[in-house]
C-alpha cells in the first residue's frame, strides 16, 4: 500500500470538497438574497424550496466526508492510519484503496450498519 499515493487522493479529495462546499454556499447565499426572493408565484416558490433543501443536503453530506477526509489526513500525520478507529486492527488495504478516508475495518463498519 502506498502511503503517499493515498496522501495525496486525499489531499486532492480534500481540496475539491473544500471548493465544492464554497460554491454550494455561495450558490445558496444567492438564492436566498435575490431580488423578490420568496415571493411570487406558487410554482416557483416550490420549486426554489425544494432546490434550496437539495442544496443544503448535498452541503451537509459534502461536510461529513470533508470531515472523514480531515480524520484520515490526520491518522496518516500521526501514524495510525490504516487501523480501525474502533477496535484497533488493520483495515484491509483493498478497502483503502477504495476508499482512502475508510476509518473502520470491514467488520466494524458491518456492525455499524447493523445498528
Amino acid at each position: 500500500m502506498d502511503l503517499n499515493l493515498l496522501r495525496s487522493r486525499l489531499e486532492q479529495e480534500l481540496k475539491h470538497l473544500t471548493e465544492k462546499l464554497e460554491q454550494l454556499k455561495a450558490d445558496n447565499d444567492s438564492i436566498d438574497n435575490r431580488e423578490g426572493g420568496w415571493f411570487g408565484r406558487r410554482d416557483e416558490q416550490a420549486n426554489e424550496g425544494i432546490e434550496l433543501r437539495k442544496r443544503q443536503a448535498s452541503e451537509e453530506l459534502q461536510k461529513v466526508l470533508l470531515a472523514e477526509i480531515e480524520h484520515a489526513l490526520d491518522k496518516l500525520n500521526q501514524g495510525t492510519y490504516g487501523l480501525c478507529d474502533n477496535c484497533g486492527q488493520s483495515i484491509d488495504p483493498a478497502r483503502l484503496e477504495a476508499i482512502p478516508h475508510a476509518n473502520l475495518c470491514l467488520n466494524c463498519k458491518a456492525r455499524q450498519e447493523k445498528q
